[in-house]
Order: C-alpha cells, then sequence, then structure tokens
C-alpha cells in the first residue's frame, strides 16, 4: 500500500514539474511595478549586489557574475547562502542561438527593489533582451530566479537556454570550532523535479536547483559556455531547455534553488513551496517592506535625504540572519559581518526602536542575551558566527552599552517585563565591567573600545563615556524595579563619571578629549607608531603635529598618567554623542572635530586627513588586504550629526548627514557602503543609528517615557526647512503624527496621536511673539521655554514671530 501512494505522489509530482508553461509575459518582477526601483551606474556593474532573505540570500555582481568575494572566508562570502552553510557558488546562464552560444555575464544595467534585484542584458544576444530577477522569500530556505526572454525583432527563434548551477555546500566562518568540516559535494539528478540535487559527502547539507519546465538535457559536471569555474570543493549541474519565440515573444523560465542543511527531505519540501506559492512569497514580502517604509515614514523637501532615510530601513531588513536552532537577530554587514556582533546592535537598535521596529528589537536582544550568556559574568558578546561559535566575548565598551540599549528600548516600550528580562544581566555586567577591569579604581575601565588599534587598550574615551551613560542609565532602571540602594549607588558612580571625565580626559591644547589616558611610556608607543602611519599615508601636518607632541610628552615622568591626544579618533566625540560634556567644551570639541571631514563625512582616524580630503569625493582607495586606514564611514559621521543636535546645532547636524547621503547608491543603489563611499560592507546595520536617531529623537525631538505615558516633545529643525513631517511614530500602543509648515512670520506644529496620553512640547530655537494652541492664546505669564503639556489627540500649535 505504502508504495502504491508512493508511486502515485511521484507521477503526481512529475507530471506537477514537468508541464510546459505557455509563452507570455507572467514575469514576476511584474508585481513589483508600482515599487520603487533604483538603477544601478554603469561603472560599478563589476561591483557587489545583494539579494536580501531572512533565511537564504544571494551575493554576486551587478553584471550578474559571481566572482570569489569577500576576506573573512576568502573568496566564499558571495553566492547563495543558507547559514550556517553556503550552498552554491552561483550559477551561469547561456543560450544558443543558431550554433552560436552567448553567455549572459554583462549585463548592461542593474535595478535594484527593496525586496529583489534585476540584471537586463540588452546587448549580449542578438536579436535577444533578457531580464534576470531573483528575490528570496522570508521564512523560507530558497531562491527564485527568472529569466524573462523577449524577442525584439520580427524573426521566429528557436533557441537553447543553458542554467549550470555551482554547488559549494559548506560551512560558515568557525565551522570547524563546532566540528563542521567540508566535504566533497555529490550530485544526483531527481527526476520527479526535474532538477539537480547536491550532497556534502560527510553532512547532511543539500541543495536543490530545478525549474518550472522539463529540461531536454542535463548534464553533470559539464564545461558551461561561460567557462565559470570557482574555488572550492563543489559540483556541477546543467540543465538545458528548448525554447520557441515568435515576433515580439516573451518566454519566461522560473528557476527554484532550495536547501537544507539539515535534511534532504526539508530542501525538498522548500523546493515544492517555492515551485508552488512564488507569486505568493513575492506578494507577502512586498506588503511587508511596504509597512517597514509607512513606520516612521518621513516627507521633507531633500529628496535625497527623504529616499535615504527610507531605503536604510529597508537596509536594515536586509541584514536579518534567522537561524532557528540559534536564533533570529540582525547581522552586522554584507557581504563579510551577516552574523551577530554585540555592539553593532547596540546602535542599531537604537534607531530601530525609533523607526517602530520593535518585533526585530526583541528578537536580536534575546539572541545577543542568549549568546552572551556563556560568558557567565554578564560581558556582552562581540562576535558571533551564525553556527553558534563566539569569536570575541566582548570588548570592553559593549557591556555598558547593552545596558544603556535596554533602557532606551525599555523608554519607547514601556514594557516592564522586557526590564525585568534583562536588568539582573545589566547588574552582572557593571559588576564584572568595575571589579575585574578598573584595576587601578579610578572608575576608568581599561581596555579595546570601538577603535582597536593595536596596543591602545589603556583607559579609552568611549569607553569611559559609554560606563559613565550605562551608571546613569541603570540608576533609572534600578528606580523602576524598587531597588533604592541601586539608584543610590549606580548614581553616585555616574555623577563622579562625569566630573571625571570632563577634567581628566579633556586636553585643553587640542580643544579635544582624549583619545584615552596612559602612561607616558604607553603614549610614546603610541606616537610613534602614528607618526610611522602619518608618514607612510603621506600626511605631513600630521607627522609635524606628532613630532611636537612627542617633544613635549618626552619631558614627562615615565609613569604619569594623563589623558594623551594621539590619532585624533572619532570617539573623542562621545562625551558629545551622549551628552556629558561641558558645553564649553563640547562646543569647542565639536568644532575641532569638522576639521577632520570629507565630502562623506568622519575620518575614523583623524590624522588621516590632509587638504585634499575637501576636494576628495570618489571612489575610496582601500587596500586590497581590507583595512580601515583613511577610512570615513557612517559610523562616526552619524555620531557627530547626534552629538552636534545635543547641543542645539541642528544645521551642523544636517550637514553630516548630507555628507553621508552622498555615498547613497554610490555604489549599490538603495544602499550606502559601510566605508564611503564604497568600500568594506556594501550594506551596513549601523546606518540607522547614523539616520533614525537624528532624525526622529532630535529634529522630530520626539522623546518618550512610555511606561508613564509620557512623550516629550522638542523639535529642533534645520533652519532651512520650511515643511516637514514624520507619520507613523510608533511608542508602545501610541501613534504619533509630526508636522511642520514654516513661513516668513509663523512657524506651525501639528502633532496627532492614537491614544489619549500627555504630551510635553518645548521649543526654544527662537523667540516668538505670539503662541497660539488649539485656537487660543498662550499667556505670555507662560515661561514659553519651559514644555507646554498638551493633551487630547490632536493638538496644533502656531509661533508667530
Amino acid at each position: 500500500m505504502m508504495k502504491l501512494w508512493l508511486s502515485l505522489y511521484l507521477f503526481l509530482i512529475g507530471g506537477l514539474f514537468s508541464c510546459q508553461q505557455e509563452p507570455g509575459d507572467r514575469s514576476l518582477s511584474a508585481i513589483l511595478d508600482d515599487m520603487e526601483k533604483l538603477v544601478g551606474r554603469e561603472a560599478y556593474l563589476e561591483s557587489p549586489f545583494f539579494t536580501p532573505g531572512d533565511r537564504v540570500y544571494m551575493v554576486g555582481h551587478q553584471d550578474g557574475t559571481f566572482p570569489e568575494l569577500g576576506w573573512h572566508v576568502e573568496g566564499e562570502m558571495g553566492g547563495i547562502w543558507n547559514h550556517p552553510i553556503k550552498l552554491m557558488d552561483g550559477f551561469t546562464a547561456a543560450i544558443q542561438l543558431e550554433d552560436q552560444f552567448y553567455c549572459l555575464n554583462r549585463a548592461d544595467a542593474f535595478i535594484n527593489y527593496p525586496i529583489a534585484n534585476k540584471h537586463i542584458f540588452r546587448n549580449a544576444v542578438p536579436g535577444l533582451e533578457v531580464e534576470r530577477f531573483q528575490f528570496a522569500p522570508d521564512g523560507q530556505q530558497g531562491l527564485i530566479i527568472e529569466f524573462a526572454i523577449k524577442n525584439v525583432d520580427k524573426s521566429p527563434k528557436t533557441i537553447q537556454f543553458e542554467f549550470t548551477g555551482h554547488t559549494d555546500l559548506m560551512p560558515v566562518w568557525l565551522g570547524e570550532r563546532a566540528n563542521m568540516i567540508d566535504h566533497a559535494d555529490m550530485m544526483e539528478f531527481d527526476a520527479s523535479r526535474k532538477a539537480w540535487r547536491g550532497k556534502d559527502a560527510g553532512n547532511d547539507w543539500f541543495v536543490l536547483f530545478g525549474a518550472d519546465r522539463e529540461p531536454v538535457d542535463y548534464l553533470q559536471d559539464s564545461s558551461s559556455f561561460c567557462n565559470y569555474q570557482p574555488k572550492g570543493l563543489g559540483a556541477t549541474g546543467q540543465l538545458v531547455y528548448s525554447l520557441v519565440l515568435g515576433a515580439d515573444d516573451i518566454q519566461i523560465l522560473r528557476f527554484y534553488v532550495a536547501g537544507s542543511y539539515s535534511d534532504q527531505t526539508d530542501a525538498e519540501t522548500t523546493y515544492d513551496r517555492l515551485y508552488k506559492d512564488a507569486a505568493t512569497f513575492l506578494l507577502d514580502k512586498k506588503r511587508h517592506y511596504e509597512k517597514i517604509g509607512a513606520i516612521a515614514k518621513l516627507s521633507i523637501e531633500d529628496e535625497a535625504l527623504q529616499r535615504a532615510f527610507e531605503w536604510v530601513k529597508y537596509n536594515t531588513e536586509w541584514l536579518v540572519r534567522d537561524v532557528p536552532e540559534i536564533g533570529r537577530g540582525l547581522g552586522a554587514g554584507m557581504p563579510d559581518y551577516p552574523w551577530w556582533f554585540g555592539v553593532d546592535n547596540e546602535y542599531t537598535l537604537k534607531g530601530a526602536i525609533a523607526t517602530g521596529r520593535k518585533d526585530l528589537v526583541y528578537e536580536t536582544i534575546a539572541l545577543i542575551h542568549k549568546l552572551s550568556e556563556s560568558n557567565g559574568n554578564g560581558r556582552i558578546i562581540h562576535e558571533v558566527s551564525t553556527n553558534g561559535v563566539v569569536f570575541n566575548p566582548g570588548n570592553i565598551n559593549e557591556t555598558p552599552q547593552f545596558a544603556s540599549l535596554i533602557w532606551w528600548v525599555f523608554q519607547w516600550t514601556g514594557d516592564k517585563e522586557f526590564l525585568a528580562k534583562y536588568y539582573p544581566m545589566i547588574k552582572k555586567g557593571l559588576q564584572w565591567l568595575m571589579e575585574e577591569n578598573d584595576l587601578d579604581g579610578n572608575l576608568f575601565p581599561d581596555g579595546y573600545g570601538m577603535m582597536e588599534i593595536h596596543g591602545l587598550e589603556s583607559e579609552m574615551i568611549d569607553v569611559a563615556v559609554y560606563t559613565q551613560k550605562a551608571f546613569a542609565d541603570a540608576a533609572q532602571m534600578a528606580k523602576i524595579m524598587g531597588e533604592s540602594e541601586q539608584v543610590e549607588s549606580y548614581q553616585h558612580i555616574a555623577d563622579a563619571l562625569r566630573i571625571k571625565i570632563n577634567e581628566e580626559f579633556w586636553v585643553e591644547e587640542f580643544n579635544s578629549y582624549a583619545d584615552f589616558i596612559g602612561t607616558t611610556a604607553e603614549a610614546l608607543s603610541l606616537i610613534n607608531a602614528a607618526i610611522i602611519r602619518a608618514d607612510t599615508l603621506n600626511k605631513p601636518w600630521a607627522v609635524q603635529e606628532l613630532e611636537q607632541t612627542k617633544k613635549r610628552v618626552s619631558n614627562y615622568p615615565k609613569n604619569q598618567k594623563q589623558g594623551f591626544v594621539v590619532f585624533h579618533n572619532w570617539v573623542v566625540n562621545t562625551p558629545m554623542e551622549v551628552g556629558i560634556a561641558d558645553l564649553d567644551k563640547a562646543i569647542l570639541a565639536l568644532d575641532k572635530a569638522s576639521k577632520f571631514v570629507n565630502p562623506f563625512g568622519v575620518f575614523v582616524t583623524g590624522i588621516d586627513r590632509d587638504e585634499s580630503a575637501e576636494m576628495e569625493d570618489g571612489s575610496f582607495s582601500g587596500s586590497k588586504v581590507f583595512s580601515y586606514t583613511g577610512a570615513v564611514m557612517t559610523l562616526p559621521t552619524g555620531v557627530q550629526a547626534i552629538a552636534e543636535n545635543n547641543y542645539g546645532r541642528p544645521d551642523q547636524a544636517l550637514d553630516y548627514l548630507k555628507r553621508m547621503t552622498k555615498s547613497f547608491g554610490f555604489a549599490l543603489p538603495g544602499s550606502i557602503y559601510e566605508v564611503s563611499p564604497d568600500y568594506g560592507m556594501m550594506t551596513q546595520a549601523w546606518n540607522l543609528y547614523a539616520y533614525a536617531v537624528p532624525m526622529v529623537t532630535q529634529f522630530f525631538g520626539v522623546k518618550p517615557e512610555a511606561h508613564l505615558k509620557l512623550i516629550k516633545i522638542k523639535p529642533q529643525f534645520p533652519s532651512d526647512w520650511n515643511r516637514a513631517k514624520l507619520e507613523q511614530i510608533v511608542i508602545a500602543d501610541n501613534v504619533l503624527d509630526i508636522s511642520l509648515d514654516k513661513t516668513t512670520d509663523r512657524v506651525v506644529i501639528d502633532i496627532t496621536q492614537k491614544k489619549d496620553w500627555t504630551l510635553e512640547f518645548e521649543m526654544d530655537f527662537r523667540p516668538f511673539r505670539k503662541i497660539v494652541l488649539n485656537g487660543a492664546d498662550v499667556q505670555r505669564a507662560t515661561d514659553w521655554n519651559l514644555p507646554l503639556k498638551l493633551e487630547g489627540k490632536h493638538n496644533k500649535l502656531e509661533f508667530f514671530n
């Protein structure tokens, strides 16, 4: 009986997969006709693109090829991935027409959608135009690729379409530590599905690929006209299809790639599901991204900045990695950092909760928390591969930054269960931070912060600043948790640290906070290294400054400990980022920091700048061996924007956002590279911090205290903004809309909310002759510099000059 049912099943499946699709324009890409799409620059066709999915994704070049990419697993970070394994190095497609073969490996154009991509081959085959469209359904271990082949002249054509898949079932980075050992792939033809099935010889890792019609031929390990030969232990399967095209006909050929890192049946089930529901999966993904776009929806007169803000929200979703056995959370960057980081998320998730992504925030925090528990002492991990192997148990700054992230998220959600869940880890982490890392007891923990420069493991400015912020935030958490003694203890440390940072890290002659506090001997060693770096990079001004510093420091007692400015690293701006810098020092330091920029933003290491930086607005000349030397990055630039806003300088903050936005779509349409404008990761998570925090919480001034059903609103719009709107700002179960309409004699702020919460409104960027609230004058007796309490679901404020 079982054999009978099995035979019937195979007959039905075989019939399903062998049926021919009638000619006609039925492309999946037509579903996205009303979705924004961005066209890539011709100069960057030989650079990476990314087809996003939370289970499976694909990385190749915009010209349609799959060269060896990446350095973490050298040359293997491209292709099709189903973490914690890779499925395929890629594939090639070729067309035979009248005994001539034409490889589809030089696309004339690349188009990026928020959820998919397309390569257009206009000149690859005489008389034909080919479009290759692909997307990765979320929640599925698979990918769908569709070729639309159009006959653009009047002569009928019979063509052979050759699809060659190159499997490479191999483990992710650090696989050997999880006993994931790569073996050669074996290939077998699945006759029922008319598809090739690959298996790693030593593991239950599978990949299955085929099309929506029966091939006229299938070959194993056959050479392709495209002559693509990736490295590794993979295998090759070729599928050949015969297509007839009349004049102006379009033939659609759809391929499915499915995989599993545990079970053959799992891969086959996914394959069948992709075949059956491709259009449904695409529609579902489209609706999901439309919701992302609608939350915290920005409308401003600066179209470039508006578009970048919207797409950065999409970019964040691109980086979600879901490995059910480990967890679901936000990866750091593509293609070399698809896995999980503590500090990257401690920045990014602040922007994510401010743009309505509570689901992603909660999932990622839960994952980072779970992975960090292996440390056993409250220390927050730095980097974990998707197989669960911890590479770095945590830099010093990550533990205090986790505490501040939890408090930030709680302010937006008011979720006391959430706070109660993570508060014990925060207490343990702060104890570890001070007891095991502050050996001299001066409240400044020792060790690496954001700048992992060899030898720079002294008392770092960012570690000190984030530690101060963590204790201040922990005091607020302790108050909520009813621990009065902890409130007093934590606040005492926070207050002491604020004073000490402003006194001991401030270096008067540089108008800057110090990179680090260390001994004279430590400083001289780092100065010598910095001189070599600056001289190698031909930065004479930096060499001169460093030589002068060295001469002065050489006279100090060898073991004297104090703050030193050596590298002008971006982290010296963190006291302004969190708002603890004294006002006079902050303005001096912000002005000093503005010297270390180029047209795209802030240098990671200030001594890398020279006078030519003002004209450097082209491609970044990074080294072949990956390095951040000379880099301008979005995180330092975003931090600087936040810092400027904290001290009432929104015009300067906007300037930094505009600099970052020059990188938007520079190399990959719809994305911003990690290193501006076109180096490093082609998509980077913490870009959301750099855009969302200054935009939502500072320009529009939204500072919620959701547990009190209170929203403080203190907008500080840039002076050249006349009209601006931010809609669907999600705060717990409330939703807020804020708009600005400014003319020469009046400023109108319109605020609506879903719930009847208390709003405290403050606007102090100019003096006004009269204020009208909901049609009634606000009496001058009211101190206009203090918050105006607003009630109800709609409030209209008018400020008259």
